[in-house]
């Protein structure tokens, strides 16, 4: 007798007893690589990073890194410097069984398209990738009407990992350029992804965090900030009454 068949008829026999049975674990398949990381599979290698809750951000010598707030101080994203080249990173929730970098490249190109802009898959350091052209607006101007956006040199990297996926968006010159490129792909290597165990919609942006320190800043300047309105608030209520002009 097959042994499937056997552990079967076993496991419906405990049922009908109302014993349940043993519970099968199913081994975590573990892909080797050399970066980005997963928390669980992090190297112990010695590299300063910065937490952002979901992402952990190598902090290499050179770069710089500015981590993008909304009106209500919640972190939307996160951008790395080095000279004149950019790297925005962001990560997602994927599903469990298969990755999404394929869909959401083959978005990426249709929206480009569309939009005058052209991208196209080529072969990268970290597998399949999309490299061609954005349309970005230049920063605005004191006093002058916001300027249209132009094209500008871009590539896109993606990572699937375990219910995760990385994006990064390369811009300026590493964008085009190998040498100018390698730091800021050694920094999205280093990166460490940490999914946490919440369910989530598949494409959602994983949660991200201000550092203890930029946190406290921000606290710091808010507070700042409403003392200065409560104070010219204060002054505007204890302006004596203007008189009426003669004859209103």
């Amino acid at each position: 007798m097959p042994f499937g068949r056997r552990r079967n008829r076993i496991d419906r026999s405990l049922r009908e007893r109302g014993v349940p049975p043993e519970p099968q674990h199913k081994e975590r398949v573990v892909v080797e690589t050399s970066g980005p990381w997963d928390e669980d599979d992090a190297p112990d290698d010695g590299i300063a990073r910065v937490d952002l809750g979901a992402l952990r951000l190598p902090a290499r010598p050179g770069t710089e890194l500015r981590v993008d707030v909304n009106q209500q101080q919640k972190v939307i994203g996160a951008t790395l410097r080095h000279g004149d080249s950019l790297l925005q990173v962001s990560a997602f929730a994927a599903p469990r069984a298969a990755g999404i970098w394929d869909e959401v490249r083959a978005d990426l190109a249709r929206n480009a398209s569309g939009q005058g802009a052209s991208l196209k898959e080529v072969e990268g350091p970290f597998g399949t990738e999309l490299a061609g052209t954005v349309l970005a607006a230049p920063p605005p101007r004191p006093d002058e009407p916001a300027p249209k956006p132009v094209r500008r040199p871009a590539r896109f990297l993606g990572v699937d990992g375990p219910r995760w996926f990385l994006r990064g968006m390369i811009t300026g010159p590493a964008a085009t350029g190998p040498e100018e490129a390698a730091v800021l792909e050694n920094v999205f290597r280093d990166i460490v992804v940490v999914r946490g165990h919440e369910p989530m919609p598949v494409r959602e942006q994983l949660p991200l965090i201000l550092p203890p320190q930029a946190a406290a800043q921000v606290a710091q300047q808010q507070a700042v900030q409403q003392a200065r309105q409560i104070a010219a608030q204060r002054q505007a209520a204890a302006r004596p009454a203007q008189p009426p002009a003669d004859g209103a």
